[in-house]
């Protein structure tokens, strides 16, 4: 056979090939594939589960999307009597914060200057409803991130109920501060704001924790607690 007729075979061979294999990749990609948009641009890597795209990790900014600044209060006293927005580190620890974000209090999440980046919002109670429709049982172990503390796999306490991670959320137990600013359950317990209202001066949020591999949902009139915030794409 000639030899250019052998070469010209072969590279439609290898492109078939290469094709093949393109494709057999696309099919295993899971539904929380990294958006290569994001990441690429330095902005916020991002899961898809189901019909959303969520962030990866927790909110961590100082400003409202239009730039303003949102003052980080340490003192307990001070918090205690907060009626704007504000944010902390768990135990005003930046090495914590590093790990699971910022906490803020529900008058920063319900700013109208916007706490999250442009782009994204906090979800509504219905979309944290739409979240764990779509996961079913156990929803709440496949948010969360494995392994246990005592083991040296992981930040929940054991058991760690549920944990799987399928979805790529990679949930934390952050946990939260009281309105009177006293610091409870990291490592047992992460909660998330939703940007929903039950009443006036009455809020949705999320809980998950290690004993379980439920999504929990609540109902506070306790504003100034801190909380995880976690963005929906819009």
């Amino acid at each position: 056979m000639n030899t250019s007729i052998k070469t010209a075979l072969a590279a439609v061979g290898l492109l078939v090939a290469f094709a093949c294999q393109k494709e057999n990749i696309n099919r295993q990609l899971p539904t929380h594939d990294f958006d290569a948009t994001d990441v690429v641009a330095g902005r916020y890597a991002s899961v898809r589960i189901g019909t959303q795209r969520w962030m990866t990790k927790n909110l961590d900014v100082n400003h409202y999307r239009n730039g303003d600044h949102i003052p980080q209060v340490r003192r307990k006293a001070d918090w205690d009597t907060l009626t704007t927005g504000a944010w902390c580190w768990f135990n005003n620890d930046s090495v914590t914060g590093a790990v699971y974000g910022k906490l803020y209090n529900w008058y920063a999440v319900n700013d109208p200057r916007g706490l999250a980046p442009t782009g994204w919002h906090v979800p509504s109670d219905a979309e944290w409803d739409t979240l764990s429709t779509h996961l079913g049982t156990n929803a709440g172990g496949k948010l969360k991130d494995t392994g246990t503390l005592e083991a040296g796999t992981g930040l929940w306490y054991k058991p760690n109920k549920g944990a799987t991670n399928k979805t790529g959320f990679t949930a934390l137990p952050g946990g939260f501060r009281g309105s009177n600013g006293t610091f409870f359950n990291i490592w047992s317990y992460g909660a998330w704001w939703s940007s929903s209202e039950f009443s006036t001066n009455n809020a949705w949020y999320v809980s998950l924790s290690y004993y379980s591999g439920d999504i929990s949902k609540f109902v506070t009139d306790e504003l100034r607690e801190g909380q995880s915030v976690r963005c929906l794409r819009d």
